[in-house]
């Protein structure tokens, strides 16, 4: 398989935890979205909608963070990343969903470079727009978390809902939200990233990490 990304993607970061949980192999092939690598035809003909991350398989590309990490989750079932009673599922799905619906959409970097170049947002306006909507998404997020979760999102054993949640978090200590209303969040991040092939997914581990 070859995974393409990059570094500072929190949506390929959720791509390569759930490699990660599963001890899967996979060649990374980095698109750097500060130039627009990630226009190239090349890569527009793998993916139409020129972002990443997009995931060469044996069976073709697919697209979409959540769908790759549910074909891995089915096509390499051990470890299994969602829980066995459907409303179980749909609880983890509904966790995913809060960060890939909810919050990230909002703060992704052609959102941020359309409030910068249409709107004029200075660098505060955009920090400010950034923590807003994280600290919203996280503060349902936390409660869900305290209903169902346990060492990490969902129970007691790391699955999808934490593959979505680690990235997200890493772009919160990124733009500087207050963490200090979310303590089982902080905690569940301590202990995801403590286990030592999550972080070997880190963004600043990756082979095309320059860290700027």
């Amino acid at each position: 398989m070859i995974l393409h990304g990059y570094w500072r993607s929190s949506a390929a970061y959720r791509v390569r935890i759930a490699l990660a949980l599963k001890g899967l192999d996979c060649r990374q092939t980095p698109h750097d979205l500060r130039t627009g690598a990630h226009h190239a035809p090349s890569f527009r003909a793998l993916n139409p909608q020129a972002l990443v991350p997009a995931l060469e398989t044996p069976d073709g590309v697919l697209t979409q963070s959540g769908a790759i990490i549910e074909w891995l989750d089915e096509q390499y079932p051990d470890p299994p990343l969602l829980p066995v009673k459907a409303f179980d599922r749909a609880v983890v799905r509904s966790m995913a969903a809060l960060v890939t619906c909810d919050i990230h959409p909002l703060n992704n970097l052609r959102v941020l470079d359309r409030l910068r170049g249409d709107f004029a947002a200075t660098p505060n306006q955009i920090t400010a727009w950034i923590g807003h909507w994280i600290s919203e998404g996280f503060a349902a997020l936390e409660q869900q978390i305290a209903r169902h979760g346990g060492d990490f999102a969902f129970g007691d054993t790391p699955g999808l809902a934490d593959c979505f949640l680690l990235p997200q978090l890493y772009g919160a200590h990124r733009f500087g939200v207050d963490m200090q209303p979310f303590p089982l969040i902080r905690a569940i991040g301590i202990r995801l990233s403590s286990l030592a092939s999550v972080a070997q997914a880190h963004p600043d581990r990756q082979p095309d990490a320059d860290c700027a």
